[in-house]
């Protein structure tokens, strides 16, 4: 219908630009379609007068309207309008036929046919051979490269990845010395490059098409949407751990046609599962995140499968499960807890960490005005002379107690050093409530109450010998520091029945970035018990108590709420607590590609950055993989060294990153582990539907157009509207196309009708 009123197809006039061929000048074609135009207004404002109330002021308008619609089109028409465009030249250009070959490409729609077969068939069935009638074909297949095949019969569904972008970037580039007119692709829209996921077509591979105007042709294939089916969009976990620790796993996923039933989300190491929850689902393609608390076990690399079982008329189950690697350490973080007197709470804290595998807790005890008690040390020489005075004593301590103590305690120095401990290095400062701790022991008026996060009150008179309730915050309830009960419910209704404190500490209202995580009652009012904040590189918390001994001595026989708060909140202080060499890569999965970039950063015994350092990875993986690499500096930041390696085989590898500092004397600075696993194949499983947008934006962003499998009778034709390959312009004149004439007659008809019945004819 298009092409029958306006004589051309379509794509003349979307690539196409409009010229006119009259030798008059042409900015007086508009002047002179504005001065009729005002001639027309000045001549129906002065019919209005002798034609009221019969014309009314609308009316007469609509007449001036189409009165000055069919003036400026027959000046149009005198100015002879013309359209130029550039065509392929017939037999002398290439198409290059792109058929995606990858694994969605065999996944069966609901037409029982395969998206392949579609593919193949829609370019058997009259496009290939209309193609072959106008100009030259080359068939490609498109997998994780671009590779030319001698005919159709060469593409098998059976590629591990989709890499579009890779893709076409290759096919511009190595076929620059041909005169490649356009691209047509078949395909899914799939894609899976590590870089951009299923998100969009990088940048240097569309400017590589653009710099040889080479227009990309879509033709989409595959279902928009599943009708059944549950998809897991991403596990967020921690990629390490220490033994028997409480892991929480955040799930992400959507659904579509099981909204309101139930599933169960799993997760597995091996044959064992970990946890198990039934979890309600959510609204149709709704994402919902829902979390998964287990211990991590025994120390090693694991590689955990996250999944959700199988429900009734699912279509695709390769989607319902991840893995997730996981490092656990059994690494010993060390403590050092400062306490200023005797007391139940330092004997009991000591207690609940005797049976805590990852935490050793180094103590100094002051019994007496000059004396301390020493226990845990690792050598006699160690807290001999009381609390360090130098960074590389302290920096080597993971996490800080400090209990009933005053600040002056410290001397300048070592106010100033704690302060570059929580900065600097990373650690965390934890203070606990006492009579000479907080506002009684003079911190808020010390140079150190920068760190803490509240606004101490101002008097001294803080510490209350009065029993107080504890309950959860809001906050609290998501904290794994407060995790009693995986049950967010019958966790805060737990916190709620633990036995009262005999004593509390007034610590005042949270700094802005502060987070209150639990609160107490005490004298009919509500008190913050336990706040923690970030600091500089590391994080501190008050616990305005120290008589959480009772949750002890008072719970029944074996209760195990005490001691399993004390091992979360001490793993929660030394968690991000790192040593001097921090080793970290972008992503712990790598799908279908192995390329891995390795970064540490390496800092010295005071945790300065170390820029003349020697820095290796050692590599071990899958059937005997062992490799050997040096980290190069970087340019750009200090004590920062980066390398990249490419894991050629599919399983987990581990990464040991060791830094030696530079000399003849050489000493390590320290050494960390990662690990990542390579998946193939895995990520042809998910986002299975017809990527309709990306194919939309690759064909608009390049010149070509998206085409419906339905449509693809007027390709041949419309694809040789192009400026790619050996192409000429020309010009096609339009005042003889039937919308013209149509106009021409049916304007001023419309006109005369309209008067005729509106009785001023």
């Amino acid at each position: 219908m298009f092409q029958f009123l306006f004589k051309y197809p379509s794509p003349v006039f979307t690539k196409g630009v409009v010229v006119l061929l009259s030798a008059w000048p042409a900015w007086l074609l508009p002047v002179l379609i504005v001065a009729s135009a005002g001639g027309l207004a000045l001549l129906v404002r002065w019919r209005l007068h002798d034609a009221a109330p019969k014309l009314r002021s609308w009316r007469a308008w609509t007449v001036w309207g189409m009165q000055s619609a069919f003036v400026a089109l027959v000046l149009l028409l005198l100015w002879q309008p013309a359209i130029t465009v550039a065509a392929l030249s017939s037999q002398q250009n290439i198409i290059a036929v792109v058929v995606d070959d990858s694994r969605s490409m065999a996944i069966s729609d609901s037409d029982g046919k395969t998206r392949e077969a579609a593919a193949l068939a829609a370019l058997q069935e009259g496009v290939l051979s209309g193609l072959q009638k106008r100009f030259q074909t080359r068939i490609y297949r498109l997998g994780s490269a671009i590779t030319r095949v001698d005919g159709l019969n060469g593409i098998q569904p059976i590629e591990a990845a989709t890499h579009i972008s890779d893709g076409l970037k290759q096919l511009a580039t190595e076929t620059s010395d041909l005169p490649i007119g356009a691209v047509l692709l078949l395909t899914d829209g799939g894609q899976n490059t590590a870089e951009m996921g299923n998100s969009g077509i990088g940048q240097d591979a569309l400017q590589a098409l653009r710099n040889r105007r080479l227009p990309v042709h879509t033709v989409g294939f595959g279902s928009l949407e599943h009708a059944h089916d549950v998809e897991l969009e991403n596990v967020s976990l921690s990629a390490s751990a220490v033994v028997n620790a409480r892991l929480t796993a955040t799930v992400s996923f959507t659904q579509n046609g099981y909204a309101g039933q139930k599933a169960m989300l799993t997760v597995r190491d091996g044959d064992k599962t970990l946890a198990a929850r039934e979890v309600k689902l959510a609204a149709n393609r709704a994402i919902q995140n829902e979390q998964l608390f287990f211990s991590a076990g025994a120390a090693g690399a694991k590689s955990l499968q996250f999944g959700i079982e199988p429900l009734a008329d699912e279509e695709n189950l390769k989607n319902n499960t991840m893995t997730r690697p996981v490092l656990v350490s059994d690494t010993k973080r060390r403590i050092l807890f400062v306490e200023g007197e005797p007391r139940w709470e330092f004997k009991f804290i000591r207690r609940a960490e005797e049976d805590d595998p990852t935490v050793q807790l180094v103590s100094m005890l002051r019994t007496s005005e000059n004396k301390i008690y020493r226990q845990g040390i690792s050598d006699p020489g160690e807290l001999a002379d009381g609390f360090p005075v130098r960074p590389e004593d302290l920096f080597g301590y993971a996490g800080i107690i400090i209990g009933s103590i005053s600040a002056d305690y410290f001397t300048p120095l070592q106010q100033q050093l704690l302060r570059e401990y929580v900065d600097r290095r990373g650690g965390g400062v934890l203070f606990l409530g006492g009579r000479s701790s907080l506002s009684d022991g003079g911190w808020g008026a010390s140079s150190m109450n920068e760190l803490l996060p509240t606004f101490l009150p101002t008097s001294r008179n803080s510490f209350h010998r009065d029993a107080a309730t504890v309950e959860l915050t809001v906050d609290g309830m998501d904290s794994p520091i407060t995790r009693l009960l995986d049950d967010p419910a019958k966790n805060a209704e737990r916190w709620k029945k633990l036995t009262y404190l005999a004593d509390y500490q007034e610590a005042g209202s949270p700094k802005p970035g502060a987070t209150v995580l639990a609160q107490m009652t005490g004298k009919h009012r509500k008190l913050p018990l336990l706040i923690t904040q970030n600091y500089g590189h590391g994080r501190t918390a008050i616990m305005a108590t120290g008589g959480t001994w009772r949750w002890q001595m008072s719970e029944a026989l074996g209760d195990p709420s005490h001691d399993l708060f004390w091992h979360q909140l001490l793993r929660w202080l030394v968690d991000d607590s790192h040593g001097p060499v921090t080793a970290s890569i972008p992503a712990r999965t790598l799908m279908d590609e192995g390329r891995v970039q390795l970064t540490a950063q390496v800092r010295n015994r005071q945790f300065e950055p170390a820029g003349d350092a020697h820095v290796t990875a050692h590599i071990v993986g899958p059937e005997g993989v062992n490799a050997l690499l040096d980290l190069m500096p970087s340019q750009d930041t200090p004590g920062l060294y980066q390398t990249e390696w490419t894991a050629e085989k599919h399983g987990t590898y581990l990464a040991e990153i060791t830094a030696e500092s530079a000399g003849k004397q050489s000493q390590e600075l320290g050494r960390d582990v990662v690990t990542f696993q390579r998946e193939d194949g895995i990520a042809e499983n998910f986002h299975t539907e017809q990527n309709r947008p990306l194919l939309e934006h690759l064909a608009s962003q390049t010149g070509g157009r998206f085409w419906k499998p339905s449509e693809l009778k007027d390709l041949p034709r419309d694809i040789s509207y192009s400026e790619a390959g050996i192409s000429v312009r020309s010009t096609k004149e339009l005042w003889d196309m039937p919308i013209v004439f149509l106009l021409l007659l049916g304007l001023p008809i419309a006109e005369w009708l309209l008067r005729r019945k509106w009785g001023v004819v």
